[in-house]
């Protein structure tokens, strides 16, 4: 039988019964650099570190398990999944891409991208056919949802199934998700994208990343240029994320649990404009969201009434912290027009709908009711 996600996040399936290691029920950190061999032509397997490292491995090989692929590739950050993944193109190149994604994303595919000759092309993939985007040079569709910051969800089996019939990969960043709540690969996709450093890590005490696919060619590809480009994951933040990923499921489901209750309470706000949570029922993407995940995380974004009020709220939060990033155990809560999304086009944050009144909340497990008598105080 099959195990359960919640189980997968504490256990390799391929080391069960086995006591390596003295017993060692924590995997061990491998602090080392190289590795000597017992004589020419022989190898434990492992050569310098910047190849691979056992404490590595086992962290990506957790996540690739999670994720249902092939192989999973952990890196130094977020960003650098996303820069690793763009190597596999080529000058004159083009991805389809969402419009509405993480600012650091937009930032490298406007100028990383277009320096090495690789066309970007934006479109609201979660609500219009991006098939006229199209061409002989279109290698790949590119995806987060639900997206940053404006929780925009895309049905990845429909999104999928277009890529497929042009031949483009598709790539799905499953950052705000995680693998507890929604599997891209399961559903079609071709590459998932993680920043580490937010569910997956959890505790906002370690960058990390990771690039997951199901293809055998975009494996090689990637072994080759982790290795080339020397962004693999140092071992003591491979054991990090790993311990991490140990409490993911009761974390997950704690931190929306909370989020639940703090969606309902901020749409009774009178000073409150929207509030954009999928797991509520008058979300557009409700529906999709329940066909295609089993939860629907802990992000709210949402919008005041004006300016003031988001510098006031701001500037009162104190159990609540006003900090760039998301995922932790801690409630953050963030300006997405100052931070997240600074080096985004103040048109595009626009027509994004990222206007200045707009607040993103990543939900934590703190009790739900502390967290929203903080809420009444900054927000009244």
């Amino acid at each position: 039988m099959a195990r359960k996600n919640d189980t997968l996040c504490l256990h390799l399936e391929e080391d069960e019964g086995d006591c390596r290691f003295f017993g060692a029920v924590s995997f061990p950190i491998f602090q080392t650099a190289t590795y000597s061999h017992p004589a020419l032509g022989q190898s434990t397997g492992f050569d310098y570190s910047r190849l691979q490292n056992p404490t590595r491995e086992h962290l990506e090989k957790i996540v690739a398990q999670l994720e249902g692929g092939i192989d999973a590739f952990a890196v130094s950050s977020g960003m650098a999944a996303v820069a690793l993944l763009t190597e596999i193109f080529q000058p004159g190149d083009e991805i389809i891409a969402d419009s509405d994604l993480y600012g650091g994303s937009i930032r490298l595919f406007d100028n990383v991208l277009k320096n090495k000759g690789v066309k970007v092309c934006y479109t609201e993939c979660y609500k219009s056919d991006f098939k006229h985007l199209i061409t002989p040079k279109t290698k790949a569709v590119y995806i987060e949802t639900p997206t940053n910051p404006m929780m925009n969800v895309t049905d990845i089996a429909k999104t999928a199934e277009t890529a497929h019939n042009h031949n483009l990969l598709l790539v799905v960043d499953n950052t705000f998700l995680s693998p507890y709540f929604q599997n891209p690969l399961k559903l079609g996709a071709d590459v998932v994208i993680h920043s580490g450093t937010k569910f997956l890590s959890g505790h906002n005490d370690t960058l990390a990343g990771f690039i997951v696919t199901n293809r055998a060619d975009i494996q090689e590809k990637l072994r080759f240029f982790i290795k080339t480009t020397g962004s693999g994951l140092a071992p003591f933040d491979s054991w990090l994320v790993e311990r991490g990923i140990k409490t993911l499921a009761v974390r997950m489901d704690k931190a929306q649990s909370n989020a639940f209750k703090i969606a309902q309470w901020l749409e009774n706000q009178p000073k409150v404009r929207r509030v954009i949570y999928p797991g509520l029922p008058n979300h557009p993407g409700y529906e999709i969201m329940k066909r295609q995940a089993r939860g629907f995380g802990s992000m709210i974004t949402f919008e005041v009434e004006n300016k003031a009020l988001v510098e006031q709220i701001l500037g009162k939060v104190r159990l609540i912290k006003f900090a760039e990033s998301l995922g932790g155990v801690e409630t953050l809560i963030t300006y997405p027009t100052t931070q997240t999304h600074a080096d985004v086009p103040e048109e595009t944050r626009l027509k994004n709908g990222i206007t200045d009144c707009v607040l993103r909340l990543s939900v934590g497990i703190e009790n739900a009711e502390d967290l929203i008598e903080e809420l009444q105080n900054v927000i009244s």
